[in-house]
């Protein structure tokens, strides 16, 4: 049996303190046909599959996932390990998480899943997918794993959360692409913001010729047209709860009929939600179907706000300049590129890219981007945004300072309330916050237990 590399004939690489452990594991790799290579903490390979082997809680396992930052890390955790510090561990970037009993376990666990790993590998920088969904930063480049793992493993339907702008539409129009089907039909969208309840059945289902009042000729719905394809319905969360219990039905049984007709059509698609909203505590106020819940969220992500992957910025901005379509390029004076940074933008990379169409708008020529171009409104709004030295922060830092705080607490209070923000901005998630505020996770944890 010849040995499996990972894509572009890499080994898989292994790490540990323990030489022992080490030396075991790589005989078990290579006796089940995989490639292994030993590295150095301080040598970091560039590509491949990385196995780090240690016990839990080690220093080790979080700066390896620190450094590499990209996904590629699994570790085998030598002793015993709680289900919530296993989670952490994936909350924190790793690919996965397995116990170590034997050597040869943890290789026929490897074994099997390194098939989809080097998979997602592939597509995760291939063009079909950089070109359209433009982004490296960690919380972008996780999403996207989710999304391809999602299209290439699993048939069941997906859910994709994320605030509006995120770009839920384009992810699941990169599912659809990357779908292994053969001879898969097209992808249907449906926006439930625009169905009026009235004509809802319609929307989805179609209806006969003199259904209804103005129903002046048969229409073929969404559920028909995306038979052998995949059906989107996009924001989810504005369905309309008579048709939550027809939709339920028709993922259940997949069959449907028309408005108007008594005949039973059958339709099989791929289903892809996404929304906005949060479908639990819908789910608690009774706007919501639980079990329909439960039917489309069969595999789930999340997309990740600007807010929380703000070295994309540019790239996003240079890349929305690039499809203006100028004969001579069109750039961003390093003053417009800080201000972008430091803007909260609420409609996420949809705003953005209204916002540098508005700017680009004016310089069709070509040229150079610079302040006096941002509009009036915006412009007011990035100082607002930006600003440290803005009015209210230095009237704060001047009370703190009459009052006879010292230089050295009022650094530890204003660390303490960024901490405290950037938790309440990612709904608690620690690595998320230590990822917005450049620091490790275990700074975050020793600044609450301090707190």
């Amino acid at each position: 049996m010849g040995a499996r590399t990972t894509e572009g004939d890499k080994p898989v690489w292994v790490h540990s303190n323990n030489a022992g452990v080490v030396g075991e594991l790589c005989l078990s790799l290579t006796e089940a046909g995989i490639k292994a290579e030993v590295f150095r903490d301080d040598l970091l390979p560039e590509k491949g599959l990385i196995i780090v082997v240690a016990a839990s809680g080690s220093q080790l396992v979080e700066k390896l996932i620190g450094d590499v930052g990209d996904g590629r890390i699994v570790v085998v955790v030598t002793d015993r390990i709680s289900a919530s510090d296993a989670w952490k561990l994936l909350d924190l970037g790793a690919v996965d998480v397995i116990s170590y009993h034997c050597p040869s376990q943890v290789a026929r666990s490897i074994q099997g899943r390194l098939d989809r790993w080097t998979a997602i590998e592939h597509w995760i920088d291939a063009p079909i997918v950089s070109r359209h969904l433009i982004g490296r930063s960690r919380a972008w480049k996780q999403a996207l794993r989710r999304a391809i793992e999602a299209a290439l493993f699993s048939q069941g339907p997906i859910l994709i959360q994320g605030e509006t702008g995120t770009g839920k539409e384009l992810v699941a129009r990169l599912i659809h692409t990357l779908d292994p089907r053969p001879d898969k039909e097209k992808i249907v969208v449906l926006d439930c913001t625009t169905i009026v309840p009235e004509l809802s059945g319609s929307e989805f289902f179609g209806h006969e010729k003199g259904a209804f009042t103005n129903a002046l000729k048969t229409r073929v719905g969404a559920c028909e047209l995306a038979d052998g394809g995949t059906l989107f319905l996009d924001e989810i969360g504005d369905l309309p709860g008579t048709l939550q219990a027809e939709l339920l039905r028709v993922i259940q049984e997949k069959t449907f009929k028309r408005v108007g007709s008594h005949t039973w059509r059958s339709a099989e698609f791929r289903l892809v939600c996404a929304t906005h909203r949060d479908l639990r505590k819908m789910i608690e106020g009774g706007t919501f179907r639980e079990d329909l819940y439960h039917r489309i969220a069969g595999w789930e992500m999340v997309l990740p706000p600007l807010r929380d992957r703000r070295e994309d910025i540019i790239l996003l901005a240079n890349h929305f300049l690039a499809e203006i379509g100028t004969e001579t390029p069109i750039h961003l004076d390093p003053l417009v590129q800080d201000a972008l940074m430091g803007r909260d933008f609420s409609g996420n990379v949809r705003e953005l890219r209204q916002l540098i169409r508005r700017m680009g708008g004016r310089h069709l020529a070509g040229g150079l981007i610079t302040m006096s171009d941002l509009p009036a409104e915006d412009g007011r709004l990035l100082g607002r945004e930006t600003g440290l030295r803005n009015n209210n922060v230095r009237q704060y830092i001047r009370q703190a300072i009459a009052s006879g705080i010292g230089l050295k607490e009022l650094c530890r209070r204003t660390g303490d309330l960024a901490v405290e923000i950037a938790l309440e901005d990612a709904n608690g998630n620690v690595s998320q916050a230590a990822e917005r505020l450049q620091v490790t996770r275990r700074t975050i944890q020793m600044r609450k237990a301090q707190s």
